[in-house]
């Protein structure tokens, strides 16, 4: 049990500062990894496609702390230039969650009033074109589009970020990457990429991992026994197999994490699977009992 008489630890970095310092644990399903590296190294921009919880969002971690470049350096006692620490070697990663609200001026910048007058200030967007991080968008179809536009510049041949509203044009640092993401499953005509933004990236999917392949996963994230990892694949293959029965997702891997990590704290599982799984899914009072069948035919 949490001290409640601890102070709050926290830390905080400037955006285009924050690093993945520890290597972030990501299995690979394919070739996925070699993919992204050719695109970094050629700077071609990445789509990444696949259903809530697959994975994404730690592969482009992972890709951060993989693509490690030195920051900076510091000098030992005689001024020679001192290599950092293996933990200080790594890419900025810039994320920034899209949504229908996000406006141009969110991700380039504004002019802010203070004591001295207007000042501007930049936009993460803006932030990790300068300092050579990877800009992640993740579920960009959320954004509107006439902000999605603002990356177009940014995406070919030119990769520059034109800021109108200061008269000037950035020019990326060469370790730029733009990487994109979002799900396919919650397209419709109006969300959903433009074709001229769909035709600057190379696209990379994903979708949910083998069972024996997720079953480490889930034993690994959670600490859980081997046949409660086992299990929770096995429930996860087939709560997806509604997916044409009115359920609209299946279980994320990272939902499963969710339950083994509560059976590891002493929940029971079937306990567990309702309250990160069934329910979560669904509030569908007769998709809930089929779920909760399913998940009893595996937890007798």
């Amino acid at each position: 049990m949490a001290d409640a008489t601890a102070k709050a630890t926290y830390k905080e970095y400037a955006i285009e500062e924050f690093l993945v310092r520890d290597e972030p644990y990501y299995r690979p399903i394919g070739d996925e990894i070699e993919l992204f590296t050719a695109a970094y190294q050629q700077h071609i921009p990445v789509l990444l496609k696949g259903p809530t919880g697959c994975g994404k969002t730690r592969f482009v971690e992972y890709m951060a702390w993989q693509l490690g470049r030195p920051l900076a350096t510091v000098k030992d006692k005689n001024g020679k230039d001192q290599p950092l620490k293996e933990g200080e070697i790594r890419v900025p990663l810039v994320t920034i969650a899209c949504h229908e609200d996000l406006t141009a001026s969110d991700l380039v910048g504004r002019y802010l009033l203070d004591a001295n007058g207007t000042r501007w200030i930049d936009g993460p967007m803006t932030r990790a074109v300068k300092n050579g991080a990877i800009l992640y968008l993740d579920e960009v179809v959320e954004a509107r589009k006439d902000t999605t536009v603002l990356i177009h510049p940014l995406t070919d041949h030119r990769r520059i970020l034109p800021i109108e509203k200061t008269g000037t044009i950035v020019e990326a640092d060469d370790r730029f990457l733009l990487c994109v993401s979002y799900n396919p499953g919650y397209q419709s005509a109006l969300k959903d990429l433009k074709h001229s933004t769909r035709q600057r990236f190379i696209s990379i999917e994903f979708y949910y991992p083998p069972a024996d392949v997720e079953t480490e996963i889930i034993q690994r994230e959670s600490g859980c026994s081997k046949e409660h990892a086992d299990s929770l694949a096995k429930l996860g293959e087939k709560i997806r197999n509604l997916e044409d029965h009115g359920l609209q997702e299946g279980a994320s891997t990272r939902l499963l994490i969710y339950a083994a990590r509560l059976m590891s704290e002493g929940i029971s599982p079937r306990r567990a699977c309702q309250v990160a799984i069934v329910w979560t899914l669904t509030d569908d009072v007769e998709l809930q009992r089929s779920l909760e069948e399913v998940t009893s035919s595996i937890f007798e």
